[in-house]
């Protein structure tokens, strides 16, 4: 017998998660259209999205559904980034510290094989952001900065980042960041409502560490944040 214990990687559905999709996937109807097929797919969507809602602490027009958690930290990151830059392309610095996932990693790869300017900045030997190095970053160039990606709690190590005080500092100068939380919910508080009063505009989130189904997440977005 055999006893699966890597929760972090990805946890198994819960008995109650897979009466749900089971559920689901016998409905047949457009979310858009208005005959009663359609209006009863809207309603378990809009649903769905009111649940994860309440998990986050969020107003359900925040929540943007997605295919998982890459999707969403593309989104969050490629999203913000390019609002920025449309808005002023002198904006053009992306900071993100060492030791993020490889979702983010490869976002802003990406982004900078695009003309992005990415500013990788340090952490200790605990997998900690340098709070002071973030200011340092901040403060040379505000106006040349895009946005600020960080992880909540690091999917490797656990390490806990002091999110409110990060977002607090990018404000000050006007600039938006992206939270990615897929390791962290479930495990610690991700309180959205909080979390977007001090800074952040927007947070990714994944239902397979919770005991959802792989292939579903979510970007929580700020109403006021154009992605």
């Amino acid at each position: 017998m055999t006893v699966y214990l890597d929760h972090a990687a990805t946890t198994p559905m819960r008995p109650e998660a897979i009466a749900a999709l089971a559920g689901a996937l016998t409905l047949v109807g457009n979310p858009s259209s208005i005959h009663s097929h359609g209006q009863e797919a809207r309603r378990v969507l809009e649903e769905a999205r009111e649940a994860i809602a309440r998990a986050l602490d969020a107003d359900p027009v925040e929540v943007v559904l997605t295919s998982g958690g890459t999707e969403s930290v593309n989104l969050g990151i490629k999203g913000l980034h390019g609002a920025r830059v449309t808005a002023d392309p002198r904006r053009t610095r992306i900071l993100v510290p060492d030791g993020e996932h490889h979702a983010t990693v490869d976002t802003v790869e990406w982004l900078e094989r695009r003309g992005a300017a990415v500013e990788r900045l340090p952490i200790d030997a605990l997998g900690r952001i340098r709070v002071d190095q973030v200011a340092a970053a901040l403060a040379a160039d505000p106006g040349s900065v895009s946005l600020l990606t960080f992880l909540a709690a690091s999917n490797e190590v656990g390490t806990i980042q002091p999110v409110e005080e990060l977002a607090a500092l990018a404000r000050a100068h006007g600039v938006p960041v992206h939270v990615d939380a897929v390791a962290a919910f479930g495990h610690m508080p991700v309180p959205f409502r909080r979390w977007r009063e001090a800074g952040v505009s927007a947070v990714s989130v994944s239902a397979h560490k919770v005991g959802g189904p792989v292939g579903s997440g979510a970007l929580v977005h700020a109403r006021q944040a154009t992605v």
